[in-house]
């Protein structure tokens, strides 16, 4: 597969933005599964063996890690006005 810089989502290997694939959100690469729902999935108590399962294998294991940063920047972007 050919990489597009031009998609990549700041410099992940496996978080891509890309207005033809899920309305522009965060996608995992070479997937159709967002990045929130993969967040969804682990919230709801699934392990990467049931996303594995869930999702016909489509899930690279090696994204994880990317997608819980994402998750953890957004964490911390969060203004709580007083």
């Amino acid at each position: 597969m050919r990489r597009n810089s031009s998609h990549l989502y700041k410099d992940y290997k496996w978080i891509v933005a890309d207005p033809r694939l899920l309305g522009g959100g965060l996608a995992v690469r070479g997937t159709r599964l967002s990045v929130s729902l993969i967040l969804e999935c682990l919230s709801n108590g699934m392990t990467l063996e049931d996303i594995d399962e869930s999702f016909d294998h489509a899930f690279p294991r090696e994204a994880l890690a990317e997608v819980l940063k994402v998750a953890a920047e957004a964490a911390n972007s969060i203004h709580v006005a007083a």
